[in-house]
């Protein structure tokens, strides 16, 4: 390809020279342009494409060292030669000196070594060209990256930095060049924090590349600390001779921070920030062997809170997450700094009490646990109370690993909530059996439904004046099929725990609700049919959905369905339970509170709520006759009912004494075993056909004596039939 020149010149002669001697030269080939004056020369080469540039210093339009400073100014990558009079050469040499490649004495021209030294000049620029776009592409690659970089020379001194390296030493690259690398980079040892030498003296000295441990402290010029990790490695030239060296560093205190979050997020409960499982694992296996070592106790409180799916199927995850981390709060202030408190997930915590307490300390740590948890918690304009139920187990009485201690607790929680929930159980050995039997209770019931397993059983509700039977409540049994009958007692508290009360409790709707039309269709009077509803049942969102579904499909008349709600399922959210009861009696069911008495009623709520029943509960009932009070709480209630118009039913009704007493105070409907025991579906028909009269007889009888019966209606109204628990 060839080579551009641009002679710049006035004189006609020089030029013609030039252009004759370069054209025939063997070094070229060079193509020629020449302008006469200053002007037209910065035009030309404005436009680019020139590889060398001949000027003349005395143009029309310029004259002197001036004319070569325009020209350097417009094109400082071209080469530019000067062509000067012998008397002129003073000129030329200050001219090389500010950037001229240098010069041609004018008489001398049509030398043999001008296109050689013009071919060399190019070439030579060419290549300085490469160098020098290869040095920006550097300089601008290492100004982009992250990594800070260093360079010295074999003393040791810096003679690079790059922006990264200016920005986490504190020093500017001016002021860093020639000193020593150990002043810039003052260097420690992460975990001694003694003073580090630089890598980069190792690497002079061994001429091979070097590393230092990652959270080597530098020091920054101000004074400020950041954890790096770096390495170095020496520089060498086209003969393999080192020269320098490099090194290579970046700030791994974000990193380290994130490893640090990861570790902590890896033994620790996202939500409540309380060691999680495997911490408190490695906790109680490090107290244990501290105990054995001392020869001393220690103690793991397994704790689950009570009634916890309630609020947070009933008000939603985010009030139930914060209930847990108020929770967590508590239960942490309730212990010392060097016990621990973790969550096991959900609504169960652990407490590992771990400085050798007595059991008499370990005692009033979960009366303490208890009585702070049971302070009400105001969470999203709500007022929730919640309790706990509390099994411990000790070291190195009950278990001597982690694993059986945690297990051991959780047993003897069960037993807590067995108890009655809000106390604790110390573990015993033979609660292991329990918790095996509730184990396989939990199995065994997860099939019942598909195995068609549960019956209901009916016990009738009856008017205390007349003897007329107004309805029955439906009552669940569960034929197990090794081991008989089972009472609700032994396995709707467990279903509860697990769930499986929801998808029970829509069975006993459905199936009462059918059981009760096909009555009906048999030209019986049932009455309305009460079915108890679970808090958890209560507080799903398609729970009234449900209600209705399971009227459609049976054909029953709401009416003709009465649903029992526990007083302390309704107070649990007041204004939610309204707004689900009003529902409810727009859909034209019947309501009634179950267990009254017994819970915290609200007048001011109970008034609110559109109940149609109140049903006194039998503990009530059953000490009516005793000097305990118990006799005016019943007055209350019935003439609390009165007043607001709902009927009174008493429940569990066993002898003519207590008859005699909830006549007296005008109670309008009772049931209980006095009348009739629960009984399945063909024994209840035959009591609707056969034993109105015989009821009847139970509740008018002037003396309060017992009718003798005969045939069927015996096996249903038999006085001294035995009291069975759980219903």
């Amino acid at each position: 390809m060839p080579n551009k020149v641009l002679i710049i010149s006035s004189d006609s002669v020089d030029a013609k020279i030039l252009d004759e001697l370069l054209s025939r030269a063997r070094d070229g080939p060079f193509v020629i342009e020449w302008v006469m004056c200053l002007s037209d020369g910065l035009e030309r080469l404005a436009a680019g494409g020139i590889d060398i540039v001949l000027m003349d210093f005395s143009l029309p339009d310029s004259r002197g060292m001036a004319t070569f400073d325009k020209l350097f100014a417009v094109a400082p990558r071209t080469p530019i030669m000067t062509l000067c009079a012998p008397d002129d050469e003073s000129l030329a040499v200050a001219a090389v000196q500010r950037g001229a490649q240098g010069y041609l004495t004018k008489g001398h021209f049509e030398s043999y070594l001008v296109p050689q030294s013009l071919r060399n000049i190019i070439q030579r620029k060419a290549v300085e060209e490469i160098a020098f776009i290869a040095k920006a592409r550097a300089e601008v690659t290492l100004n982009s990256i992250s990594d800070a970089v260093i360079g010295t020379d074999m003393s040791g001194n810096i003679d690079y930095l790059n922006i990264a390296a200016e920005q986490m030493t504190g020093w500017p690259r001016a002021e860093a060049h020639g000193r020593p690398v150990g002043e810039v980079m003052k260097l420690l040892h992460g975990t001694t924090r003694d003073p580090e030498a630089s890598p980069v003296e190792l690497v002079l000295k061994k001429d091979s590349p070097m590393g230092m441990a990652a959270g080597t402290i530098l020091i920054r010029r101000d004074g400020s600390e950041v954890a790096i990790e770096d390495s170095a490695a020496p520089i060498h030239n086209s003969n393999g001779k080192i020269t320098g060296a490099v090194v290579v560093f970046h700030d791994i205190t974000a990193a380290q921070a994130m490893v640090a979050k990861m570790a902590h997020l890896a033994q620790h409960d996202s939500l409540t920030n309380l060691p999680n499982r495997m911490l408190l694992n490695d906790r109680i296996s490090q107290a244990i062997t501290s105990a054995e070592r001392r020869t001393t106790h220690l103690a793991v409180l397994f704790l689950d809170l009570d009634n916890f799916k309630h609020i947070n199927d009933s008000l939603g995850h985010g009030v139930g997450d914060e209930l847990l981390k108020s929770v967590a709060g508590r239960l942490s202030s309730c212990v010392r700094h060097s016990d621990t408190v973790s969550r096991q997930g959900g609504d169960e915590f652990v407490v590992l009490l771990s400085d050798g307490k007595s059991v008499q300390d370990v005692g009033l740590t979960a009366d303490k646990i208890l009585t702070a948890l049971a302070v009400p918690y105001c969470i999203a304009e709500h007022e929730l109370h919640v309790t706990a139920s509390i099994g411990i187990s000790g070291y190195p009485d009950d278990a001597g690993d982690a694993e059986t201690l945690i297990k051991n607790a959780d047993t003897a929680m069960y037993q807590a909530k067995e108890k009655g929930r809000n106390t604790y159980q110390f573990f015993k050995s033979e609660m292991n059996d329990r918790a095996v039997e509730r184990q396989i209770i939990e199995s065994n019931m997860r099939h019942a439904l598909e195995r068609q397993e549960f019956v209901l059983h009916y016990q009738p509700k009856v008017n205390l004046q007349t003897g007329r039977i107004t309805g029955a409540e439906a009552l669940l049994r569960w034929l197990h099929p090794e081991r008989g009958m089972l009472l609700p007692g032994h396995f709707v508290p467990i279903a509860e725990d697990c769930g499986l009360i929801v998808p029970i409790d829509r069975w006993v709707l459905r199936e009462a609700c059918a059981q009760t039309k096909r009555w009906q269709d048999a030209g019986l009077k049932p009455g309305s049919i009460a079915v108890n509803v679970s808090a958890l049942e209560f507080r799903r969102p398609d729970f009234v959905a449900n209600v209705r579904a399971a009227l459609a499909e049976t054909g029953l008349k709401p009416e003709c369905l009465q649903l029992e709600i526990t007083e302390s399922v309704l107070m649990r959210d007041a204004s939610s339970s309204t707004e689900i009861l009003q529902q409810l009696k727009t859909l034209g069911v019947e309501l009634a509170v179950d267990d009254f008495g017994t819970g915290y009623s609200s007048l001011s709520y109970l008034t609110q709520f559109p109940v149609d029943v109140l049903k006194i509960d039998q503990s009530f009932v059953q000490s009516i006759d005793v000097a305990t009070g118990n006799s005016i709480i019943v007055t209350a209630i019935i003439a609390m009912g009165t007043s607001l118009k709902q009927r009174v039913i008493a429940e569990g009704v066993e002898d003519q004494v207590q008859l005699a007493h909830l006549k007296m105070l005008h109670c309008e409907e009772g049931q209980g075993y006095l009348f009739s025991r629960p009984l399945d579906a063909k024994r209840f028909a035959i009591l609707l056909r056969t034993g109105l009269a015989r009821i009847a007889a139970k509740v008018t009888s002037p003396k309060g004596g017992q009718t003798p019966m005969t045939g069927d209606a015996a096996i249903v109204s038999s006085p001294g039939a035995m009291t069975l628990s759980g219903e």
